[in-house]
Formats: C-alpha cells, sequence, structure tokens
C-alpha cells in the first residue's frame, strides 16, 4: 500500500474498532444538520465512522483496490485534497438534500473512484470480484444509482446524496489541478525556464532504484518512467516524475 492509503485505512479501522466498544460514540461523530451547528468537527469525523462491518469493509476495499495508483499519480498532499474535499462535498449536498444523518468514507472514495475512472478510464474493474466493468462504465452506473437513490427510488437508508456529492467533489478538485497545471505550463512558456543541470550522478541513483522492493503500483510506475528517460533524457520527465524518483532513490 502506499503511504496515505495504509494511514487512511488505519485510522478508519481504528475508529471502527472504537465504535464496537463504544456504540454511543458514532452519535458524537455522525454529520447531520444539527452536528454541524453544535460539532462542526463532524464534517471531518463523519468520514472515518461506519455504521456496521459490511460497511466499512467494501469502503476499505475499495481505497485499497484503487487509491494506491491515483496517490501515486496525484501525490501524497493532491491525493489527500481529492479525498477530504470530496468527503466535504458529499457531507454539503447530503446536509443540503436529506435530513437524515451520515456516516461513512464513501464520498471520499467515490471521489477517487472518479478519479481513477478520468485517469484510466478503459482499465476493467471486477464487479463483486466477478464482472468486469470498464472504470468509466462503472462511475457512469454508479452516478445513475446515486440520483436514483437520492430520489428515493431504490436502494433506502443510503447515502446516496453523499456519493454523487463525492463525484462532484472530486471532479471539481481535479478539474482545479488541470488548469493549474495549465497555467504553470503557461507561465513556463513565457518565462524561458533553466536549462535542465547535466547530473549523471543522479540518474545513476534513478537507475539504481530496486524495482523488487516495491508496491506493484509503484513498480509498473517507475517501469514507465524509466522507459519515458531512456527515449528523452531527464528534460523529458515531469517534476512530479522526478520527485518520484528521488523519494525512492533516497529510500
Amino acid at each position: 500500500m502506499t503511504p496515505w492509503i495504509k494511514r487512511l485505512i488505519l485510522a478508519n479501522i481504528v475508529v471502527y474498532i472504537l465504535e464496537t466498544q463504544s456504540p454511543a460514540l458514532i452519535n458524537y461523530l455522525q454529520l447531520s444538520r444539527i452536528s454541524l451547528v453544535v460539532a462542526p468537527w463532524t464534517l471531518i469525523t463523519y468520514m472515518f465512522t461506519h455504521a456496521g462491518f459490511q460497511h466499512i469493509l467494501w469502503n476499505m476495499l475499495g481505497l485499497f483496490f484503487l487509491g494506491p495508483r491515483v496517490e501515486v499519480r496525484l501525490g501524497g498532499p493532491r491525493f489527500l485534497g481529492l479525498y477530504f474535499i470530496g468527503g466535504l462535498a458529499g457531507g454539503a449536498m447530503s446536509l443540503a438534500l436529506s435530513p437524515a444523518p451520515i456516516v461513512g468514507a464513501s464520498a471520499a472514495i467515490f471521489a477517487v473512484y472518479l478519479a481513477y475512472a478520468m485517469f484510466w478510464p478503459r482499465d476493467r474493474l471486477l464487479i463483486w470480484g466477478l464482472i468486469p466493468v470498464p472504470a468509466i462504465v462503472l462511475v457512469g452506473g454508479l452516478t445513475v444509482i446515486s440520483i436514483l437513490g437520492g430520489g428515493g427510488y431504490i436502494e433506502p437508508g443510503v447515502a446516496h446524496w453523499a456519493h454523487l456529492g463525492g463525484f462532484v467533489g472530486g471532479y471539481l478538485y481535479l478539474t482545479f489541478l488541470k488548469h493549474q497545471t495549465g497555467s504553470q505550463k503557461f507561465r513556463a512558456k513565457a518565462t524561458p525556464a533553466a536549462p535542465l543541470p547535466k547530473s549523471p550522478e543522479t540518474v545513476a541513483r534513478w537507475r539504481s532504484i530496486d524495482p523488487a522492493g516495491l508496491h506493484p503500483v509503484n513498480r509498473d510506475e517507475l517501469t514507465r518512467i524509466m522507459t519515458k528517460l531512456d527515449r528523452g533524457g531527464p528534460a523529458s520527465l515531469t517534476t512530479d516524475e522526478r520527485s518520484f524518483l528521488e523519494r525512492f532513490a533516497n529510500n
């Protein structure tokens, strides 16, 4: 697992264990219109609170399987931004459209699902471990379910508006990052950039990274970046790609 996926899963498990030891705790952590006024921190704590074992199991499985690749793609800080903005947007939409209290990491994880589908839309994901579906189709299906469920047509008792809000928050955040990156590229073109220093020692350190000790997601990313390095040299790598190599070269 990547660093923040590991920490988020651990935090959710710890809170769930505390819930099982003290069931009344959920009343202090869940998000509702009243709690937002008297305990505004519940806009965060609700994301780490779950209503039963199956609830946390499916959420953590989704985060475990899809989250690492998104974290590697975005980097830790931006991944956390995606996760919490998805959760905040889900909480806000649910509060606006439904009076029911909500718990669960689903809104934040739905933002991760959306990011995965936007980055790798044709990747086939297994529903219930059996049915292969392209990532973009899965997200489209979940969107339809969220809208129908929010309208009261299917699956009562599920925070469908929170799920939809997670998609909306994730999309807005990724769009912001895209425009921010575009703006940085524009400034780089408008202002002559300093030439990339020749650093054979640095490249040698990058090439010394042992893929055998990496998580499979990081191993695939390392292979992609090294192939790009071989074809275009250090100047062809983005800042994020060089940072990725530096992170593992220093371990």
